[in-house]
């Protein structure tokens, strides 16, 4: 008899394997955008934007359910997270532009 993998503890096993580094999604080998820390993080995490060129900016965070936790529209320079109603895990943010567009993603772990 086969057993089966469920998919998510793949996707969970892929993600707790890597770095948590962020990937530009139309150029991987570009610059990055937005520079968090720290990972692993546990009461609060940053993000900077590398560029002040950028406006419109909104940032998202989405659990490993795929439910979205956080929303913030209109970034600043530093956005700083305060993660004590953040759950233990690994969650995925996207930077999108004013259109919706994804134009960065990462994953950063929090650990309480």
């Amino acid at each position: 008899m086969r057993r089966i993998i469920p998919i998510w503890s793949i996707i969970l096993l892929l993600a707790i394997q890597s770095n948590g580094q962020s990937r530009n999604l139309p150029n991987p080998e570009g610059p990055k955008i937005l520079k968090y820390y720290p990972n692993p993080a546990t009461s609060f995490i940053n993000f900077e934007l590398q560029t002040s060129e950028e406006k419109g900016l909104n940032l998202y965070v989405i659990n490993f359910l795929g439910k979205q936790v956080y929303e913030q529209k209109n970034i600043q320079q530093r956005t700083i997270i305060d993660l004590s109603q953040f759950t233990r895990g690994v969650y995925i943010f996207q930077l999108r532009d004013m259109n919706g567009k994804a134009i960065e993603s990462g994953k950063f772990q929090v650990s309480k």
